[in-house]
């Protein structure tokens, strides 16, 4: 049997008072990622999300809906005792946020048997692109950051100066390489994406490995030397062959994929007279122009069409920027066509 662990300490209980401000908290949070053995501590009394290769640990609630199934640390422990691996294995997780005094972290047990760890924790390891369009927008980027710093971890065990292996701090925050010292933190790279509008209707995109009747804003990675507006002006250029003009941001997100992406969100606009898609089928498997009244349906959509189902416009998941930046554009053009805006000139 697990022996028990020790509740708080009342210096730590003092401490967690403290941090009822977003201030306090991301201190409390950075403390963490300094100090290796307060970050143990931490961990003893903390909240884990399981991962199996990368999928997270979900939990159908009462009313139907999909939550991230968060388990004490102490539970845990019993699981790996239960399926015959030392309890010691969750000093394998890594910080990602915290939240009601308890600090919270993500673990892959992928090298256990996966049903077996689903039975004992009581949820279901869902495949993270599923997983996206089940989870509320609260707890999605949470999944998220999980994902793409266990993923980061796992390809950066080695150092690309010296190719000596690395060593991580207990957060997780960083990885210095054993032989030169060298310290390396995990990445993002930048993406811009961008809603284009020709004043009626707006520009939708998918590839090939998006599920059927799926689109969303046009994205692609800024190249080095580029700043956000030459970047959106190229990848519309090689995409679909427009011009674009009256750049304006709207908003920025993580996002896991590929591997870990800032996502940059603008909307742009394009003359009425120079609307004609010449779509680059390398880069996409189609484009297409979309009316106020279509994506206003979209938007009602709450879930992927079955399958076999075709002809259904779908969106990206409510909290993903694309989502919003469609969102931002169908109120827009209500409050227009209600004469409670003045288009642009």
């Amino acid at each position: 049997m697990l022996k028990p662990l020790n509740f708080l300490s009342a210096s730590s209980c003092v401490m967690f008072s403290r941090h009822s401000s977003f201030v306090s908290k991301m201190r409390y949070m950075n403390k963490l990622k300094q100090d290796d053995e307060a970050c143990v501590d931490a961990l003893l009394n903390g909240r884990l999300l399981l991962f199996h290769r990368l999928a997270p640990l979900l939990r159908r609630s009462e009313g139907g809906r999909f939550r991230s199934r968060m388990l004490q640390c102490s539970d845990v422990q019993a699981v790996l005792q239960k399926l015959g691996t030392d309890a010691s294995l969750v000093k394998e997780s890594f910080l990602i946020g915290c939240e009601q005094n308890q600090a919270q972290f993500c673990l892959d047990v992928g090298q256990l048997d996966r049903v077996s760890v689903e039975n004992l924790c009581e949820g279901t390891f869902v495949d993270l692109n599923k997983a996206f369009f089940l989870l509320s927008g609260v707890e999605a980027p949470l999944v998220a950051k999980g994902k793409a710093l266990l993923h980061w971890h796992q390809t950066n065990k080695f150092c690309g100066a010296t190719g000596q292996l690395t060593c991580r701090n207990q957060a997780g925050s960083q990885r210095v390489c054993s032989s030169s010292g060298k310290v390396s933190y995990p990445m993002m790279s930048p993406v811009v994406i961008v809603l284009v509008s020709d004043g009626k209707r707006c520009l939708l995109g998918r590839q090939s490995s998006f599920p059927p009747g799926l689109y969303s804003a046009l994205a692609g990675f800024c190249d080095m030397g580029e700043n956000l507006e030459e970047a959106l002006c190229r990848e519309v250029a090689e995409e679909v062959g427009l011009e674009v003009q009256n750049i304006s941001y709207s908003s920025s997100q993580h996002w896991p994929h590929p591997h870990s992406s800032f996502m940059l969100g603008c909307h742009a606009s394009v003359s009425p007279a120079h609307t004609e898609l010449s779509v680059d089928h390398t880069e996409l498997e189609d484009a297409r122009w979309f009316s106020l009244d279509q994506l206003t349906a979209a938007l009602q959509v709450r879930a992927p069409p079955p399958k076999g189902q075709r002809g259904v416009l779908w969106l990206p998941p409510k909290h993903a920027v694309a989502h919003h930046l469609i969102s931002e554009w169908v109120e827009r053009q209500r409050r227009l066509e209600a004469g409670q805006e003045v288009a642009p000139a």
